[in-house]
């Protein structure tokens, strides 16, 4: 039995981390998540038990160490993984597994689409010490023949067999309501999330309403029994600059909200997802509103990427959002790759993407004043200014590129008291460090 089976073995009833916060519980995993984040306990279980956090701990993921989302704790980021029908295998997704870990992702999501979706889940889950999440409604569509073939039922027993499994949190497009599709009749690119378009034409196929929103009852029952995080999707969320911020948009976001209210009656946990493709000048806008209709559940958001012209580039665009995001509000960023629009990525673009989201999430928490979070880059900073370039390599986000540079241009004289770009008749540290050893007349 591992350290975690060990907490959470012999539960039962409601097993939900904001069930016990409300009874004045603090759990094994708030006090884990309070000494990792620097906080007190009381403050982890006063926000889970307010909504405003959350920690996605499925009790059958007997592997994790718990994370916490939240405004109160430092801003995370998630980094998807995950088989396409064209691509990739288990070894090929466990291999992105181990960069996410090894790059500092806070969470992976498993978004296979392909063939050995379970048998693809049950092997990143049991090799994952990080909070895993799915978006059910891929498996369930894969099990048919048709998207209009899908049942509330079947898609119901596709949320449980993936809770069952140990999944910690789970996408879910509730507030995609049948009298939403038209709304975006003017858009310049439609509905662009998978699991939002894949609904839309479930309901006009149908001409019945979202079955998840009909059926959102027996889906809080579900999470309540294993303690899955809804992550409400946003299946409306703008896929351009010129489709962000539109009435499809927000008259989602306000179910979605509504559709919180209803999960932490039941004690259930619960994110909300955010717009992908968003101008810079209306994020903070996005995230006051967010705030407001959600009554500040924590946000995850995909980006948001501020400009549509940088394919090959978009971790890039995207990390400018997230950083502006997070300074507003958010409580969680999306990675996005260099493959983002052009295909499956690969390894090494998990590796880039993670590094972007990274740099945006450490910016944002820099920005909020989050008490010890410039710790580092004044560390760094003091590191530069000495010379002490195994130390630099220590803080830096991603160590094995910043040592591979200094290999690359100074070969195996890496010990020395300036760099490439200037060499030592140049060097402004160290000629600033010498003027400082030096006495003024």
């Amino acid at each position: 039995m591992t350290a975690r089976s060990a907490w959470v073995h012999g539960r039962s009833g409601v097993v939900t981390q904001m069930h016990y916060a409300r009874q004045g519980t603090i759990t094994e995993e708030m006090a884990f998540v309070a000494e990792r984040e620097g906080l007190p306990a009381e403050t982890i279980r006063a926000e889970l038990a307010a909504g405003r956090l959350v920690i996605p701990a499925n009790i059958r993921h007997v592997e994790l160490e718990p994370a916490a989302v939240g405004a109160a704790v430092t801003c995370k980021i998630n980094a998807n993984i995950g088989n396409s029908a064209l691509s990739s295998g288990i070894e090929d997704e466990l291999e992105k597994l181990r960069i996410c870990l090894r790059y500092g992702a806070d969470t992976v999501m498993d978004l296979s689409t392909g063939s050995q979706i379970h048998v693809i889940r049950e092997a990143i889950i049991r090799h994952s010490p990080v909070p895993v999440g799915t978006v059910p409604i891929y498996q369930a569509v894969e099990q048919v023949d048709d998207v209009t073939d899908l049942t509330a039922d079947g898609l119901l027993q596709v949320i449980e067999e993936q809770a069952a499994q140990g999944v910690d949190y789970m996408t879910v497009h509730c507030g995609v309501l049948r009298e939403f599709v038209p709304m975006v009749q003017n858009r310049l690119t439609g509905i662009v999330s998978r699991g939002g378009a894949l609904m839309a034409q479930w309901m006009l196929h149908h001409q019945a309403q979202n079955p998840l929103y009909e059926r959102y009852d027996d889906l809080l029952q579900i999470c309540r029994r294993y303690d899955v995080t809804l992550s409400l999707g946003d299946g409306l969320r703008p896929g351009s600059l010129h489709d962000a911020s539109d009435d499809a948009q927000f008259a989602e976001l306000k179910v979605l909200g509504e559709l919180a209210v209803r999960a932490w009656e039941q004690d259930v946990q619960v994110m909300i997802e955010g717009p992908g493709h968003v101008p810079m000048e209306q994020i903070a806008d996005n995230m006051r509103l967010q705030q407001e209709l959600c009554h500040h559940a924590p946000f995850y958001v995909l980006g948001p990427l501020v400009t549509d012209i940088a394919p090959g580039y978009d971790h890039i665009t995207s990390a400018i959002g997230g950083a502006i995001a997070g300074m507003y509000g958010a409580s969680m960023i999306c990675y996005v790759t260099p493959k983002e629009h052009l295909g499956l990525p690969n390894a090494e673009d998990v590796r880039q993407g993670i590094i972007a989201a990274r740099i945006a999430a450490h910016a944002a928490d820099v920005a909020r004043g989050l008490p010890g979070a410039r710790e580092r880059d004044d560390a760094m900073s003091r590191a530069r200014y000495a010379f002490d370039w195994e130390q630099q390599f220590a803080l830096a986000l991603d160590p094995d590129r910043a040592r591979e540079y200094r290999r690359e241009t100074l070969g195996g004289n890496c010990d020395t008291q300036y760099c490439s770009m200037c060499g030592p008749k140049f060097c402004s540290m160290r000629l600033s460090s010498e003027l400082a050893s030096t006495a003024l007349p």
